[in-house]
């Protein structure tokens, strides 16, 4: 098999200590072909300088503004010089031989657009997180994922087709990036490699789930488990999703079920519970999508004022 160079791309965003335990990860991996590539999402109160310190031979960038898990990926992807590009999240380690069924699959099948490897919650005793995708529930507009919160026997040890890649892992052809275009930087955080994946599929290319590769995530480390950045952008953009890759009588069906079913359970949630900054951001999500039509741009003019809106939902 030939090695060719893989870029792996990784955003960091105030977590330089955990961005430097998956470099070391990274550092005792077989493959032998390629470079990392750090995209500091102007972390403001951790000094990401520590990671060009501790592995110089990373490539620190450094952005002046917060561009989203979207535009940081696209800033890394404008260095990058390899044949494959790897996207990985920062709260992640890796097995040492994860890298080589990647390059396998790529290099058998050029209908590959995209793939991601089996995803084990960190720290637990095998817990899966990802084992492949059935996709987007229109019912609920979560993503419905195979083997999530089962225990790893063996039972997803076969690498096959699936609806949707995990964006904690996923490698995509450079040559694929070029035909399709850049990860859609409107979604800020959250959906937007699951819309990515349906623009590489709708291109003619497949998506697929890599049995013999594993990633270990520590999940939401860099967000928070219950934040109201998270409440906000889950919400906007899981409605956001379905007005993009839905249409006809579907998308109305699955929009009213969401905004009439969905909704009205988690605003009951937040009321019960006394959480009004997670309702305040459930309904700025919801109004986003209703007063937001220009939904089918992939460029990152949205940037400021998604920074904007994240400052507003932070701030006390």
């Amino acid at each position: 098999m030939l090695s060719p160079l893989v870029s792996i791309i990784s955003v960091n965003y105030n977590q330089a200590a955990v961005t430097c335990d998956m470099i070391a990860s990274l550092r005792k991996i077989s493959y032998p072909n390629i470079e990392i590539i750090i995209v500091d999402n102007a972390s403001p109160s951790d000094d990401p300088s520590i990671i060009k310190e501790l592995y110089p031979e990373v490539t620190l960038l450094r952005s002046s503004v917060n561009l989203g898990f979207a535009g940081g990926n696209n800033l890394g992807i404008a260095q990058a010089s390899g044949e494959y590009v790897l996207f990985l999240n920062n709260d992640t380690e890796v097995e040492p031989d994860f890298l080589e069924p990647f390059i396998e699959l790529f290099q058998e099948n050029p209908k590959a657009g995209i793939a991601s490897p089996k995803i084990i919650f960190y720290g637990t005793d095998d817990i899966i997180q990802y084992a492949g995708s059935k996709g987007i529930n229109p019912w609920t507009g979560r993503s419905i994922t195979l083997g999530q919160l089962e225990k790893d026997n063996g039972q997803y040890d076969t690498s096959s087709t699936t609806v949707l890649a995990d964006g904690a892992a996923m490698m995509v052809p450079m040559r694929v990036i070029k035909e399709v275009g850049l990860m859609p930087e409107l979604y800020f955080l959250y959906y937007e490699e699951l819309d990515w994946c349906e623009m590489i599929k709708r291109a003619g290319y497949s998506c697929h789930y890599v049995a013999q590769s594993k990633v270990y995530h520590k999940e939401s480390m860099s967000v928070g488990k219950a934040s109201v950045l998270k409440t906000y952008y889950m919400n906007r953009n899981r409605l956001l999703f379905l007005r993009r890759n839905i249409s006809g009588g579907a998308l109305w069906t699955s929009v009213l079920i969401f905004l009439l079913a969905a909704i009205p359970k988690k605003i009951l949630e937040f009321m019960f519970a006394f959480q009004g900054k997670h309702l305040k951001a459930l309904v700025k999500g919801i109004w986003w999508n209703l007063t937001t039509r220009n939904i089918h741009v992939n460029t990152g003019y949205h940037n400021k004022a998604n920074a904007q809106q994240m400052q507003s939902l932070v701030m006390p």
